[in-house]
């Protein structure tokens, strides 16, 4: 329906109908805000709340899927409880909070979960299994007592109902398909021996793997010889991704593909390949994957100069162990990611990463990266970039997650009041970005300045106050100060609508990094690690796009 007063006409008339005593709205922009008003002013009861007291509510209440007719259906039974209660502006916070509790100890649970099954001694599992049934135990006592707390209102059928799995996704028309038909043995009815004329047919689907092979290509090339003066016509010799190399530019695509986007290490490779009768042994594999890094460079060249063009980007480094020759030790290097990426904020360029590779942490060498870049460099806290904030070329953007994560840190090992109130406040900022996502960077802008920038100054307020109250060395007061100390970078993003609240785009960048650490362990020299951020790079980037 139109956003104008002729659409509202069309809201307004069905709610007549139905005799509505309460509307409750999750806030959606302007859109909501234009029906709020004006079902106000026809004299309704409007309850405005933000997505993340909905998504709190609903996930307490065991809602995990997520389509309208859900959200309405949450809506619904949220409204109901609200509706109880005389005071209902007053009464939103508190069930938002009761709610998240409840997903906070959800979030232990599994935490301690995954730590069970780690590196432990008998002591700490020990300790560890008692945390997660003191947690349970909490669980099933708030879950009890927001039951009570609903009374009529709790469904269990309908928490059941929504809780359901969705249908299960049809396999993709793109795939190739191989027809078999059943028919029935009997040429005639065998209940009375009539004839048989056709009725329908019953379709279902199998997925099979198809296991991949080598081949050999054997190219030929017939000398040819002239009769009269002997010369001889031969083809020139094919190109090859690498010269003297038997290997084609499939099985390259596919040695360096496994191990920098699915992780097994070469020797796992290797096992592989032998189990389908091809020895390829670890040290072939990791000449390849030199040589194909190499013939890449001119590209990650290239980009290198594409995210790096001013305007805004994204930066974040990881350790990455690397083997001494000689010693059989490690010591930590570096990868650093930029990623270019505008799509938040309606941009249609491709976004890209670009890794780059130093042996330490100093800070010279995102210096050195950045030496050409003029814009906004979004990062965390790292002192090494202080000097390029410094020259007047690039404008610094801190992370909000990253200031977050210190709170949510110490809300997991003690939560208080403090903590929950912190978090809920940051919660209503991002809930604002969710709502402003993939919009152009100035419609960001305009819905920032309205409505993030007093929130951002009521948080700095807010925390001056509790600062007051809290020892300087309690983890509370720390995690706050960290957020100070930030608070001008923090803020960058309420007044540039091309830039992020968080700098979680450079982080996601890491996870592949992250992940394959962990299989292949380190790396085996200097020039393994540019080569792993050249393959990184480009692999990175196809999987943005």
């Amino acid at each position: 329906m139109p956003n104008e007063d002729g659409g509202f006409n069309q809201i307004l008339k069905e709610l007549k109908r139905n005799e509505t005593q309460l509307i409750l709205m999750e806030a959606t922009g302007g859109l909501g805000s234009g029906v709020a008003g004006y079902l106000q002013s026809e004299g309704f009861d409007v309850v405005v709340i933000n997505p993340r007291q909905a998504r709190d509510f609903a996930r307490a209440m065991g809602y995990l899927a997520k389509t309208d007719q859900i959200d309405a259906r949450v809506l619904l039974q949220m409204a109901k409880v609200i509706n109880q209660h005389p005071e209902r502006e007053k009464y939103i916070r508190p069930l938002a909070a009761y709610a998240s509790e409840i997903n906070r100890l959800k979030a232990l649970v599994a935490k301690l979960q995954r730590m069970q099954f780690g590196k432990s001694s008998e002591k700490l599992r020990a300790k560890t299994e008692r945390q997660i049934q003191e947690a349970q135990e909490r669980i099933s006592a708030l879950q009890e007592e927001m039951a009570e707390t609903l009374g009529e209102q709790y469904d269990p059928a309908l928490s059941s109902a929504l809780r359901q799995s969705s249908a299960r996704k049809p396999l993709p028309a793109t795939l190739p398909r191989e027809t078999r038909v059943i028919r029935p043995e009997d040429k005639c009815c065998p209940a009375c021996g009539g004839d048989l004329s056709p009725l329908g047919c019953d379709v279902s689907e199998q997925l099979k793997f198809i296991s991949s092979a080598f081949k050999v290509i054997e190219t030929q090339r017939p000398k040819l010889a002239c009769c009269l003066c002997d010369h001889i016509v031969q083809a020139p010799v094919p190109s090859k991704p690498i010269a003297r190399s038997y290997a084609g530019a499939g099985l390259l695509a596919h040695v360096v593909t496994g191990k920098y986007a699915d992780h097994p290490p070469l020797y796992r490779q290797s096992e592989i390949y032998r189990r389908q009768g091809v020895e390829l042994s670890r040290a072939t594999l990791g000449r390849w994957t030199g040589a194909v890094a190499e013939l890449l460079e001119p590209l990650y060249d290239v980009l290198r100069q594409y995210v790096l063009m001013p305007g805004k980007v994204h930066a974040d480094d990881i350790p990455v162990p690397v083997q001494e020759p000689g010693s059989g030790k490690t010591r930590a290097a570096r990868l650093w990611v930029y990623v270019h990426d505008d799509r938040n904020a309606g941009s249609q360029m491709p976004p890209a990463v670009w890794f780059a590779y130093s042996p330490d942490r100093k800070g010279i060498h995102p210096q050195n990266h950045l030496a050409g870049y003029s814009g906004v460099l979004q990062a965390d806290a790292y002192g090494g970039y202080r000097v390029l904030y410094e020259s007047g070329r690039i404008t610094e953007a801190a992370c909000m997650a990253h200031a977050r994560r210190k709170i949510h840190n110490v809300h997991a090992r003690a939560p208080t009041d403090i903590t929950t109130e912190a978090l809920q406040r940051i919660g209503e900022l991002y809930a604002i970005e969710a709502e402003v996502r993939g919009c152009s960077a100035e419609q960001r802008l305009t819905a920032r300045k309205a409505r993030a920038a007093p929130l951002m100054q009521s948080l700095y307020d807010w925390i001056q106050t509790q600062m007051k109250t809290l020892s300087r060395h309690s983890d509370t007061a720390k995690a706050f100060a960290y957020l100070l100390k930030q608070w001008d970078a923090l803020n960058v993003y309420c007044s540039n609508g091309w830039v992020e609240i968080d700098n979680n785009i450079a982080e996601n960048a890491l996870r592949g990094v992250a992940v394959g650490r962990k299989n292949w362990m380190f790396a085996g020299s200097d020039s393994g690690g540019e080569h792993a951020a050249v393959l990184y790079s480009l692999i990175g980037t196809c999987r943005l796009n």
